[in-house]
């Protein structure tokens, strides 16, 4: 077996791994923001591990550049909904 078909699984499982210790992590904290906190940065590493797990095995320089962009849009509209929740958690005074 190559290298790459060893990495990619190991990546995907690593990248699956953040996401459900981010979920666990959401349903366990206390407040509003560390709760936000642990789910963007987890999902975050989760969808770059996931991302570079299938850039591992593809063959095309352009699918790559495209789950690139898939990872930038995602890192961006985590911290914008993020952001969005958290500044409507704080003007309402919720928890």
């Amino acid at each position: 077996m190559t290298g790459s078909q060893w990495l990619s699984p190991a990546l995907l499982g690593a990248g699956c791994a953040f996401y459900l210790a981010g979920t666990v992590r959401m349903l366990r904290f206390p407040d509003t923001l560390s709760r936000l906190h642990a789910l963007t940065k987890a999902d975050n590493v989760g969808l770059f591990l996931v991302c570079l797990s299938l850039a591992v095995r593809t063959p095309s320089l352009r699918l790559v550049v495209l789950l690139g962009l898939v990872w930038g849009f995602g890192l961006l509209a985590a911290s914008v909904s993020a952001h969005l929740i958290a500044r409507h958690s704080k003007a309402s005074g919720g928890q």
